[in-house]
């Protein structure tokens, strides 16, 4: 065997190096340290840190009034809705008009037969005619003496009475025709021809076009109080999508009807729709005069947070950070909510982006 394969055994084994057990045990903890410090440098030499700022949009707070308006729902009818009628009864002869049909001034619209009615004035002219020659022999007889006094009174007196007779049959005559009283359209027709109608029953009902139309609704006793004559009001139908229309109030009943206790109200439409018709259900909004006396400060709903019962919060701007206020809700009105306490009106608050802030946080207003 080589001579060179014989060496100490300890020159192939590196020496033991000694650590200290404290040490050892520190040691994780010193490396954590070392990376969290290097990670830090590199922090600083490379891209800046992110906003903090939470972008949000704001709104101006305005006045409004007091109460909220009154909201119902009413039919669209004309102002002027004539029932037309014949004066007497009887079979009808003919109706010239169809419903929804325009009609003008004096256009001749249904007639019964006049037969009877041509007969009793025919009756009441021949008697007229005998009072008159009556009572012109005894003005003659009176003058020669023949005829008392007494007697020629009652030939006046009868004369009278033929002539008013007659006036009576020829005004009856006249109202067995139904003529339109001025220009309108045909809303209903109630009867068809050769019917038997009675005297003053409905024929034809006439919405008048120069009258324009109304709404009518019915309001409860603690509603009707606050509405004035001349009050505002909107009024929306679905047969006229996204068009609102302007209207005021005209008339409110002061008498509440027997079966529903409620008090009847119409608002005047200022500017109908040519194509508007009698019968269309319509929503209407009401801002009683009562409302507009006093002011509350009005803020959209998106700004109002953690409400509850009357007490919530909005956030209000203040330099770059917003700040937490505490509000007195009064009541809510479409998208608006109207504030009792805590915000005057010109004052900014957050709306879109205030569920997500917390006091004193920054913001970046981005409308």
């Amino acid at each position: 065997m080589d001579d060179r394969l014989h060496f100490p055994l300890r020159t192939l084994v590196r020496p033991r190096t000694f650590i200290d057990p404290e040490l050892a045990g520190r040691w994780p903890r010193l490396a954590l340290a070392i990376s969290l410090l290097a990670l830090a440098g590199c922090s600083k030499t490379g891209a800046p840190a992110a906003d903090k700022s939470t972008p949000v949009n704001v709104a101006v707070a305005t006045a409004g009034p007091a109460t909220p308006p009154i909201t119902t729902t009413g039919i669209v009818a004309g102002k002027a809705e004539m029932r037309l009628s014949f004066k007497l009864g009887g079979v009808i002869r003919k109706i010239a008009v169809v419903e929804g049909e325009e009609v003008k001034q004096g256009q001749r619209l249904a007639e019964i037969e006049l037969a009877e009615v041509g007969a009793q004035v025919e009756q009441a002219r021949q008697l007229a005619t005998k009072a008159e020659r009556d009572l012109e022999r005894g003005e003659r007889l009176h003058a020669d003496q023949v005829i008392s006094l007494e007697q020629l009174q009652d030939l006046r007196t009868q004369s009278a009475v033929a002539q008013a007779a007659l006036k009576s049959a020829q005004f009856n005559l006249g109202f067995s025709t139904i003529v339109a009283p001025r220009d309108g359209v045909v809303l209903r027709r109630n009867v068809e021809e050769r019917e038997q109608v009675a005297p003053g029953a409905p024929v034809l009902v006439l919405g008048a076009r120069d009258a324009g139309y109304v709404v009518k609704f019915a309001l409860a006793d603690r509603e009707v109080v606050q509405l004035r004559l001349g009050d505002p009001a909107e009024v929306r139908m679905d047969a006229f999508p996204g068009q609102t229309l302007a209207a005021k109030v005209s008339e409110i009943s002061r008498a509440a009807d027997e079966r529903s206790r409620l008090f009847p109200v119409e608002v005047q439409l200022e500017t109908p729709p040519p194509a508007l018709a009698s019968g269309l259900v319509a929503k209407v909004t009401v801002s009683p005069s009562s409302a507009r006396a006093a002011t509350l400060t009005y803020v959209p709903i998106a700004a109002v947070v953690e409400g509850q019962r009357d007490q919530a919060s909005v956030f209000v701007p203040s330099g770059a950070r917003a700040q937490r206020r505490p509000v007195r809700i009064a009541f809510i009105t479409g998208e608006q909510v109207a504030l009792a306490e805590g915000l005057q009106p010109g004052e900014t608050v957050v709306t879109q982006g205030a569920l997500y802030l917390q006091g004193g946080e920054p913001i970046a207003v981005v409308n």
